[in-house]
Protein backbone atom coordinates (compact mmCIF):
# COMPACT_ATOMS: atom_id res chain seq x y z
CA UNK A 1 0.00 0.00 0.00
CA UNK A 2 1.11 3.25 -0.55
CA UNK A 3 1.97 5.74 1.85
CA UNK A 4 -0.03 9.19 2.24
CA UNK A 5 1.73 12.07 0.65
CA UNK A 6 3.17 14.53 3.47
CA UNK A 7 4.25 17.99 3.49
CA UNK A 8 7.53 19.42 4.94
CA UNK A 9 6.73 22.58 5.62
CA UNK A 10 10.00 24.99 6.91
CA UNK A 11 8.86 27.78 8.36
CA UNK A 12 10.19 30.00 10.97
CA UNK A 13 7.68 32.29 11.06
CA UNK A 14 5.47 31.18 14.33
CA UNK A 15 2.06 32.84 13.15
CA UNK A 16 2.44 32.03 9.06
CA UNK A 17 3.43 28.38 10.39
CA UNK A 18 0.21 28.37 12.07
CA UNK A 19 -1.75 29.60 9.76
CA UNK A 20 -0.52 27.30 7.08
CA UNK A 21 -0.92 23.92 9.17
CA UNK A 22 -4.30 25.05 9.91
CA UNK A 23 -5.43 25.55 6.28
CA UNK A 24 -3.76 22.48 4.98
CA UNK A 25 -5.68 20.49 7.88
CA UNK A 26 -8.97 21.96 7.41
CA UNK A 27 -8.73 21.57 3.19
CA UNK A 28 -8.15 17.77 3.63
CA UNK A 29 -4.51 17.87 3.13
CA UNK A 30 -2.44 14.42 4.14
CA UNK A 31 -2.53 13.56 7.40
CA UNK A 32 0.99 14.42 8.28
CA UNK A 33 2.36 17.64 8.02
CA UNK A 34 5.67 17.57 9.30
CA UNK A 35 6.81 21.58 10.53
CA UNK A 36 10.21 22.70 10.71
CA UNK A 37 11.66 25.43 11.94
CA UNK A 38 14.47 26.48 10.26
CA UNK A 39 17.15 25.10 7.03
CA UNK A 40 19.36 23.44 9.46
CA UNK A 41 16.88 21.51 10.96
CA UNK A 42 15.01 20.72 6.92
CA UNK A 43 18.72 19.34 6.32
CA UNK A 44 18.72 16.98 9.84
CA UNK A 45 15.07 15.82 8.53
CA UNK A 46 15.39 15.36 5.23
CA UNK A 47 18.99 13.50 5.57
CA UNK A 48 17.58 11.71 8.78
CA UNK A 49 20.73 12.57 10.51
CA UNK A 50 20.58 14.36 14.50
CA UNK A 51 17.62 13.87 15.96
CA UNK A 52 15.69 12.43 12.70
CA UNK A 53 18.38 9.69 12.56
CA UNK A 54 15.90 7.27 13.24
CA UNK A 55 13.71 7.74 10.31
CA UNK A 56 13.50 5.23 7.24
CA UNK A 57 11.28 6.84 5.05
CA UNK A 58 10.94 8.51 1.58
CA UNK A 59 11.22 12.00 1.09
CA UNK A 60 7.70 14.19 1.11
CA UNK A 61 5.67 15.33 -1.34
CA UNK A 62 6.53 18.41 -1.54
CA UNK A 63 8.58 21.03 0.62
CA UNK A 64 7.09 24.59 1.36
CA UNK A 65 10.19 26.53 1.88
CA UNK A 66 10.33 29.35 3.57
CA UNK A 67 13.74 31.71 2.30
CA UNK A 68 14.75 34.08 4.90
CA UNK A 69 15.47 31.78 7.89
CA UNK A 70 18.03 31.84 10.88
CA UNK A 71 20.77 29.44 11.10
CA UNK A 72 20.90 28.20 7.15
CA UNK A 73 18.44 29.85 4.98
CA UNK A 74 16.06 28.83 2.33
CA UNK A 75 18.22 29.54 -0.40
CA UNK A 76 21.01 27.16 0.84
CA UNK A 77 17.98 24.33 1.58
CA UNK A 78 17.25 24.43 -1.70
CA UNK A 79 20.60 24.29 -3.11
CA UNK A 80 21.34 21.30 -1.32
CA UNK A 81 18.35 19.06 -1.87
CA UNK A 82 18.09 20.18 -5.85
CA UNK A 83 22.25 19.24 -6.02
CA UNK A 84 21.25 15.63 -4.39
CA UNK A 85 20.65 12.44 -6.61
CA UNK A 86 17.93 11.55 -4.22
CA UNK A 87 16.29 14.70 -2.99
CA UNK A 88 16.34 16.46 -6.59
CA UNK A 89 13.04 15.41 -7.89
CA UNK A 90 11.10 16.62 -4.71
CA UNK A 91 9.37 19.64 -5.32
CA UNK A 92 9.85 22.40 -3.41
CA UNK A 93 7.67 25.10 -3.42
CA UNK A 94 9.56 28.43 -1.91
CA UNK A 95 7.02 29.97 0.42
CA UNK A 96 7.89 33.53 0.78
CA UNK A 97 7.45 37.18 1.77
CA UNK A 98 10.44 38.06 -0.74
CA UNK A 99 9.23 39.95 -3.81
CA UNK A 100 13.18 40.52 -4.45
CA UNK A 101 13.71 39.53 -8.27
CA UNK A 102 16.95 38.55 -7.94
CA UNK A 103 15.43 35.78 -5.16
CA UNK A 104 13.25 34.77 -7.36
CA UNK A 105 15.73 33.92 -10.28
CA UNK A 106 17.99 32.26 -8.10
CA UNK A 107 15.34 30.29 -6.83
CA UNK A 108 14.23 29.03 -10.76
CA UNK A 109 18.09 28.94 -11.14
CA UNK A 110 18.46 26.42 -8.77
CA UNK A 111 15.63 24.12 -9.65
CA UNK A 112 12.81 25.18 -7.28
CA UNK A 113 9.17 24.56 -9.01
CA UNK A 114 7.29 27.04 -7.52
CA UNK A 115 7.61 30.27 -6.41
CA UNK A 116 4.49 31.81 -3.86
CA UNK A 117 4.85 35.25 -2.33
CA UNK A 118 2.90 35.26 0.84
CA UNK A 119 -0.16 37.50 0.58
CA UNK A 120 -0.74 39.84 2.66
CA UNK A 121 -4.26 39.80 3.12
CA UNK A 122 -6.08 36.70 5.30
CA UNK A 123 -8.14 35.41 2.72
CA UNK A 124 -5.75 35.15 -0.64
CA UNK A 125 -3.12 33.50 2.12
CA UNK A 126 -5.80 30.83 2.68
CA UNK A 127 -6.71 30.59 -1.01
CA UNK A 128 -3.11 30.83 -1.82
CA UNK A 129 -2.52 27.47 0.79
CA UNK A 130 -5.34 25.61 -0.17
CA UNK A 131 -3.95 25.75 -3.93
CA UNK A 132 -0.39 24.93 -3.21
CA UNK A 133 -1.60 21.92 -0.73
CA UNK A 134 -3.67 20.72 -3.25
CA UNK A 135 -2.11 20.83 -6.34
CA UNK A 136 1.07 19.43 -4.97
CA UNK A 137 -0.69 16.59 -3.16
CA UNK A 138 -3.69 16.06 -4.96
CA UNK A 139 -3.22 16.85 -8.65
CA UNK A 140 0.46 16.10 -9.53
CA UNK A 141 1.91 12.68 -9.93
CA UNK A 142 5.65 12.79 -9.04
CA UNK A 143 8.10 10.62 -10.16
CA UNK A 144 8.61 6.76 -9.44
CA UNK A 145 10.61 6.01 -5.88
CA UNK A 146 13.76 4.82 -6.88
CA UNK A 147 13.92 3.24 -3.31
CA UNK A 148 13.51 4.15 0.40
CA UNK A 149 15.59 5.59 3.14
CA UNK A 150 17.88 8.61 3.70
CA UNK A 151 20.01 9.91 0.74
CA UNK A 152 23.56 8.73 0.50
Amino acid sequence: MKAPPRILLVEDDARDAELTLNVLAATGAPPEVIHLHDGAEALDFLYQRGAYAHLDSPPPAVMLLDLKMPRIDGMEVLRQVKNDPVLKTMPVVVLTSSREDSDLRETYALGANAYVVKPVRFQSFLEAIQSVGAFWTGLNEPPPASGSGAPG
